[in-house]
């Protein structure tokens, strides 16, 4: 099971990726979205923006989010660290259950691009 300091360094490995993207990746990024990032089997929340191109994380919470982000993802400390170490398939992992994301249609294809 992947620790709270693993699932942080994912997310802050995550915006560096963005911040290092250029065409259409770098242009889904680069819109400012509030977020939140759910650790169920740690049920920690990390809650922050995707704004300028980067993930920001304000804060660490216990339990799920307290407030609906417009960005908001669930899953796993393990799928989160093998997400963003290019091991597991964001799609794959969304279409089974393993990730939950829930976000605005228009965020949705926005997204796509980065996922």
């Amino acid at each position: 099971m992947a620790t709270k300091e693993e699932c942080r360094g994912a997310l802050d490995k995550l915006s560096e990726n963005l911040a290092r993207a250029d065409g259409k990746v770098r242009t889904a990024a680069g819109f400012d979205r509030s977020l939140s990032c759910h650790i169920t089997d740690l049920d920690i929340t990390f809650a922050g923006r995707l704004t300028g191109g980067r993930i920001v994380v304000a804060g660490t919470l216990d339990g799920p989010p307290r407030g609906k982000a417009q960005i908001a993802l669930a899953m796993a400390g393990d799928d989160l660290v093998t997400l963003v170490g290019g091991e597991l398939n964001f799609a794959r992992a969304w279409a089974s259950g393993r990730i939950r994301l829930d976000a605005s249609f228009l965020d949705l294809l926005r997204l796509r691009a980065l996922l």
